[in-house]
């Protein structure tokens, strides 16, 4: 049997770690030998922490395996496979609050070196990993659900969130890394061709909040998972300005439900999107939002990503994960 953590799963929040652990929860069992170790929900955050490091392991203690998803694992626990999405929170610990980029300087090491196996997401965090944490890591992709498509049904969530005009839609919490600062020219210029540009996601804890601007998307929360494909099917274009993404999820969540990209030339980013993006430097806003207004326009641009997102599926990330697991 090998144990899956899926602590990241129990968060009401919905970003790339946690879109994993939840597609492996559900997934992974359906191959058989494997069982799912769920905290309660009030364990998902910090006090989650010591339900990792404590709790988890004796839950897992007969279990040939332990597979961690979400970055973190029980550091003691002697057969960990642990999904390493980045190293963000060494390369710049600044954009974390002080207390968390502490942990993950201590943990994150301790874990890899540790580790029966280390994943990631793209050969740009496998770089980063050898480079900062000096073991070796196998890339395997996260993938886009059947339920991102181009008929996706936008009206529950302009309903839900008030969207009565277009929109361009990005997807990110409100953290430095995410950049959603320099997305100011950007709702500028669509304001001024009577669209609005919205934001969905919230806080974290564990993050640094972007500096506010007056002209930054309009905040849209949370938004509910079962809202989300709507939500990107009914944009007029996607932007994603981060200054570092181990993978860009959402960009192909986008891409796989028709609208057109924009992303940051950062991080993995390119690697993720290919040719199927149009791209930007995140410290020019004027240049992201002429990419932004040009990708509205470009009718070739959704079909192209439409195909790049095809080649990621969760079917493919399980397949792969279980080979790689039954090697370790």
């Amino acid at each position: 049997m090998i144990a899956l953590n899926a602590r990241a799963a129990a968060r009401p929040e919905l970003g790339g770690v946690e879109r994993w652990a939840r597609e492996l929860a559900a997934r992974m069992p359906k191959l058989g030998g494997y069982e799912v170790v769920r905290p309660p929900a009030t364990l998902s955050h910090r006090a989650g922490h010591a339900w990792e490091q404590v709790v988890l392991p004796r839950r897992a203690r007969k279990a040939r395996l332990l597979l961690n998803p979400a970055n973190l694992a029980p550091i003691a626990f002697p057969r960990n496979a642990v999904v390493i999405h980045d190293a963000a929170a060494l390369r710049h610990p600044e954009w974390y609050s002080p207390l968390y980029a502490r942990w993950q300087r201590t943990a994150l090491p301790a874990i890899a070196k540790r580790a029966r196996v280390v994943i990631t997401v793209s050969e740009f965090s496998k770089r980063e990993i050898a480079e900062l944490l000096h073991v070796d890591a196998h890339v395997v992709p996260g993938g886009v659900d059947h339920r991102f498509h181009p008929h996706a049904d936008p009206e529950p969530a302009r309903a839900a969130l008030g969207l009565t005009r277009p929109y361009v839609l990005t997807v990110a919490s409100r953290t430095t890394r995410k950049n959603l600062a320099s997305l100011g020219a950007t709702s500028r210029r669509l304001g001024d061709e009577g669209i609005d540009l919205v934001a969905a996601g919230g806080e974290r804890p564990q993050f640094r909040e972007g500096a506010a601007t007056s002209n930054e998307p309009r905040p849209l929360g949370h938004v509910p998972d079962a809202h989300l494909p709507g939500l990107y099917a009914g944009a007029s274009a996607f932007v994603l300005p981060s200054w570092h993404e181990g993978f860009g999820l959402t960009c192909l969540e986008a891409m796989a439900c028709g609208v057109p990209v924009v992303a940051a030339n950062a991080g993995a980013l390119p690697e993720t999107c290919g040719d199927a993006a149009l791209y930007a430097d995140p410290s020019d806003p004027d240049e992201i939002a002429r990419q932004v207004l040009r990708a509205i326009e470009d009718d070739a641009l959704g079909a192209k990503g439409r195909r790049r997102a095809a080649r990621f599926t969760w079917e493919r990330t399980t397949t792969e994960l279980h080979a790689l697991l039954q090697r370790a």
